[in-house]
């Protein structure tokens, strides 16, 4: 963070992404609840598997209320081709290969166990196998541990950092306990 308080992202070069600060993220949530979702490399099975929940959840995400924002490390070119499969290509999206609000929002790298370990080779080959998301070629870093967060009023209302890289959210209820929702 600089001594403004907000973090710059990188400035993106084609279409697909924006570019957008800590402060402006929790500024856009006083207009709308924020479900912010921080991706691993494009070329991560889990990653792939996340984009496609939350494609099918998308629906419902939005009659909550909540905008879907994606962040990831790849550069906006890469991004484009790559989100067009799972129909969220409207969705806004943060180009931050330098991972500057991954950082801002306490998102560590992660250690062999939580990328490597047993548990997440199991999930793995279960997201591979039986749902079709093999993995691919990492574009950004694939230390980097993901999470999702509620934005509202301009605050972190609901905050889940993974523990493994292998965590499946569930980005509705993220929604609905970050909103003040029973589900």
């Amino acid at each position: 963070m600089n001594e403004k308080g907000t973090t710059p992202t990188p400035n993106p070069s084609q279409e697909g992404s924006k570019q957008m600060t800590r402060v402006e993220l929790l500024e856009r949530s006083k207009r709308k609840p924020v479900l912010l979702v921080f991706l691993r490399h494009l070329g991560c099975a889990f990653c792939r598997e996340a984009l496609a929940d939350l494609s099918r959840r998308r629906r419902d995400i939005e009659k909550l209320g909540a905008e879907i924002v994606l962040v990831h490390m790849a550069e906006p070119g890469q991004w484009a081709p790559f989100i067009a499969k799972y129909g969220l290509q409207d969705a806004l999206a943060i180009s931050d290969p330098g991972k500057e609000l991954y950082r801002a929002f306490e998102l560590k790298r992660g250690t062999l166990r939580q990328l490597l370990g047993l548990k997440v080779w199991l999930r793995g080959i279960g997201a591979g196998i039986f749902q079709g998301h093999w993995q691919g070629i990492p574009k950004g870093d694939p230390w980097q541990m993901p999470g999702a967060f509620l934005l509202k009023d301009g605050e972190v209302k609901t905050a889940y950092r993974h523990q493994y890289a292998s965590d499946r959210p569930h980005y509705v209820g993220i929604v609905c306990e970050g909103c003040g929702i029973k589900a």
